[in-house]
């Protein structure tokens, strides 16, 4: 499992699973699970001492704990949009990490808002463990996908894989 973007096609693998909207053109996507949202949270001990934000924009006089992605050019943006307007905001904050358990362990210890998928967090909203702030800036969008080269020769075994795994609401 990496976060980058890896080129399957020169690494030599035979698919990989990417969000629909980061397959290529000239990929093969077959949706394996549903929408997805994203979620910007933080513990109850964090709020004591922090208005929530209102805005995206108001993200930047927060503790915003960062995720680091090799293929976005480093930190990644917090990706929001409402109404057709969409935005991209480069957070700050005292802590970065590069898997998503340690965003959400931070964050439930107060020290800091992070944005992660909704299906990660929602027991802990659920149990008041997190509080989700601007959750109206964070639309779904597509869920995972299988994806391999068009070009591709498939075997029967690999076409069973792709079968099975196909997603049906």
């Amino acid at each position: 499992m990496d976060y980058g973007l890896t080129d399957i096609v020169t690494e030599r693998y035979d698919a990989g699973v990417r969000s629909g909207e980061q397959v290529g053109k000239d990929m093969i996507a077959v949706r394996i699970g549903p929408n997805m949202r994203m979620a910007v949270v933080g513990a109850s001990a964090y709020f004591k001492k922090r208005p929530k934000p209102k805005q995206p924009q108001d993200l930047v006089d927060h503790n915003c704990i960062n995720l680091r992605l090799p293929t976005h050019g480093g930190l990644y943006a917090w990706e929001f949009e409402k109404a057709g307007r969409a935005l991209k905001v480069r957070v700050e904050g005292q802590l970065t990490f590069n898997a998503t358990a340690q965003m959400i362990n931070a964050a439930l210890s107060g020290l800091g808002l992070t944005y992660v998928p909704e299906g990660l967090v929602q027991t802990h909203i659920a149990k008041g463990r997190l509080k989700r702030v601007l959750e109206d800036w964070c639309p779904p969008f597509s869920g995972y996908h299988l994806w391999y080269p068009s070009r591709r020769q498939s075997s029967a075994a690999f076409a069973l894989v792709v079968e099975a795994l196909r997603y049906r609401n």
